[in-house]
């Protein structure tokens, strides 16, 4: 106790309680008990403890000290608990003082994609693609609003009656979404979005049937040869997965500009410049959306611009980025289909303030924008690359694309599986040209029809 007896600091208590899983204990009576005794034991651990001074000392020796605090705290409780007892609350009170309470050992599992809590009592997560309740829960709403708060002051940010939604991130990445009352109606919703602490690859990629190795060769030559590429999707299909992978593909020898609401890419070159955008502050000043973070990058010599997935009118910006000469340049945006990606571009346009005649518009589109990748995530929970459409021009006013590469369905198994295979349309696209000018060279065998191929 020596650590506790140097650092003791009164402190009025949190508030802040941590629930074991239900179930641990099929006693009612005892599990209520077992509540009380964690509530007791967590509060007296905060009066005693300078929370500030823990994040100045090593991790390995707080948790050490912490959990020799708790034991003997528990000696003291005069209801004896047995070893397995012990060990659940030394562990939740170890996750609610240097942790996120009952999100910890959700956070520890890599298999876990999403983790969605409803209210206080009600959590899901999602693996391979499916979801699932979870026998998880929080105190209570005060509870689960304390967790919220604990992320969101980590980055900076904030959430209250004033301003009660937010995006934030965890510290490995994660992205976090979070709304409360009044907007929310039984209490908090959390939504975080699991950031991989092992990227995937392209060859994981392949593996999984999320896309083909042709495809595979054509986006890796197609990134060298600094075509302009729009990541298209819904939620959950792998949008911002897909633009790390091709972002490795980005020669070591060029400067690259992020551009992010929140900070989810994680690029390996060792030239990156990262930028994130920050809300307004408790008296409504200080925003910097994304658009300022595109204008400014413009002014920092960039030789390609990657925009974590443009909602706004910064999207008008980013199209005169890439027609004034940052070839290459990447992006993301949440639509259905390759021709609805266009129909909401269009729309955000139009949403920037300026006059621009529909012809205009679409002018600025087509030249600007090469390549569209169409991602879904089908019923089977696997997410794939449905549709590789190149844009060749303007037609009677209107956008003109082809399809290069797609996904045919053929049915679903015996087992939920959706059946199906990759294939190329017979188009041999433009840029098929502009690679073997950048000596990446793509044979024309790849865009064959199956049923042709030698």
């Amino acid at each position: 106790m020596a650590w506790l007896a140097e650092n003791k600091k009164s402190i009025s208590p949190q508030g802040g309680t941590v629930v074991p899983l239900q179930g641990l204990f099929p006693d009612g009576d005892r599990l209520t008990r077992l509540y009380e005794i964690k509530n007791r034991i967590h509060n007296r651990l905060v009066e005693r403890l300078n929370l500030e001074g823990l994040e100045a000392l090593d991790r390995q020796y707080v948790e050490e000290e912490i959990r020799k605090a708790i034991g003997v705290l528990m000696e003291e409780e005069p209801i004896p608990l047995n070893r397995e007892e012990r060990a659940r609350l030394i562990r939740d009170l170890e996750f609610e003082i240097l942790g996120l309470g009952p999100l910890e050992p959700l956070l520890r599992d890599p298999s876990i994609s999403d983790i969605l809590v409803n209210r206080f009592d009600q959590v899901y997560l999602e693996k391979q693609g499916k979801l699932e309740s979870v026998n998880v829960r929080f105190e209570d709403n005060a509870h689960l609003l304390k967790i919220i708060n604990k992320i969101v002051s980590n980055v900076g940010r904030r959430i209250d009656e004033s301003s009660p939604m937010v995006d934030a991130r965890l510290p490995d990445g994660s992205r976090v979404n979070a709304i409360i009352p009044p907007l929310a109606l039984d209490g908090p919703i959390l939504s975080i979005r699991r950031f991989s602490v092992n990227r995937p690859s392209m060859e994981q990629l392949i593996e999984n049937g999320s896309i083909s190795p042709e495809i595979a060769l054509v986006l890796q030559a197609i990134v060298k040869a600094k075509v302009n590429i729009l990541i298209s999707g819904g939620t959950g299909t792998g949008k911002t997965t897909l633009l790390n992978i091709l972002s490795g593909f980005i020669p070591e020898n060029e400067r690259i500009i992020t551009i992010e609401d929140s900070a989810e890419l994680q690029l390996q070159q060792e030239h990156v410049c990262r930028l994130e955008t920050r809300p307004p502050n408790i008296e409504g000043k200080g925003e910097v959306p994304q658009r300022e973070l595109v204008r400014n990058s413009l002014r920092m010599r960039p030789d390609r611009i990657v925009v974590g997935e443009v909602r706004g009118v910064e999207v008008l910006d980013m199209l005169q980025a890439m027609n004034t000469g940052h070839e290459g340049s990447m992006t993301t945006v949440h639509a259905n289909s390759v021709r609805d990606a266009l129909i909401r571009l269009e729309t955000m346009i139009s949403l920037s303030g300026y006059t621009i005649q529909e012809k205009a518009m679409r002018q600025m589109i087509s030249s600007a924008l090469n390549l569209i990748l169409q991602l879904a995530r089908h019923s089977d929970g696997k997410r794939r690359l449905i549709a590789v459409s190149e844009i060749t021009g303007m037609e009677s006013g209107v956008i003109s694309l082809q399809d290069i590469f797609c996904f045919e369905r053929h049915g679903i198994g015996a087992g939920g599986e959706i059946l199906g295979r990759f294939v190329a349309t017979g188009v041999r696209p433009k840029f098929a040209d502009r690679c073997r000018l950048f000596d990446a060279p793509i044979p024309d065998e790849l865009f064959a029809p199956p049923d042709r191929r030698g």
